[in-house]
């Protein structure tokens, strides 16, 4: 199934113009989702990534990560905590536990977090993300499963294009890099 679905999400993925006031091309990888047999292989594939390291939660950032964290927790045999970027409405859900991003591939810098109720010690921490450029998000993540006392077994990845130093850093193993997509 691997190469299959490998070959299937390559098949599926193009870059897109967003217009004139942008000075570069936007992933456009909405062709996965509306693929039944990517949804179905997708989850166990990139948990498959990390066949023995048993985490209690997946956690994935907003806003694909909503759909592909889920995926990836039900192969796993984990619960799914969603990583949100604050935007002033998150607060209303508990108390989060929060992080600064590094500089992202637009030069930003976010504030992330996850509902701190829900990730504690002794709990095993798989990130999952579509797309790992800078790792941005993901360090900040890695700061709030330190702060919270738990661990993390690594990051799965549908796309790194990330250096190789970030891969080290994250634990970063992915299903395509980005030399395998379409120019």
């Amino acid at each position: 199934m691997g190469v299959v679905l490998n070959r299937r999400l390559v098949e599926l993925f193009r870059w897109v113009d967003p217009g004139p006031d942008s000075s570069h091309l936007v992933s456009d990888i909405s062709g996965w989702w509306r693929d039944p047999a990517v949804l179905a292989g997708i989850g166990p594939a990139l948990a498959g990534l990390f066949p023995d390291s048993r985490p209690t939660v997946v956690i994935a950032p907003e806003v694909t990560g909503v759909l592909l964290g889920p995926l990836v927790a039900v192969a796993a045999g984990a619960g799914f905590l969603p990583a949100y970027k604050e935007d002033g409405q998150r607060r209303r859900i508990g108390p989060m536990r929060w992080a600064e991003t590094p500089p992202d591939y637009r030069g930003r810098r976010l504030r992330i977090g996850v509902d701190a109720r829900r990730l504690g010690p002794g709990d095993r921490v798989l990130f999952v993300d579509d797309w790992v450029a800078t790792g941005a998000q993901l360090d900040a993540l890695e700061r709030v499963v330190r702060d919270s006392g738990a661990e993390l077994v690594g990051t799965a990845a549908v796309v790194a294009t990330c250096p190789p130093y970030v891969t080290e850093r994250l634990r970063l193993r992915a299903l395509l890099t980005g030399d395998l997509l379409p120019g």
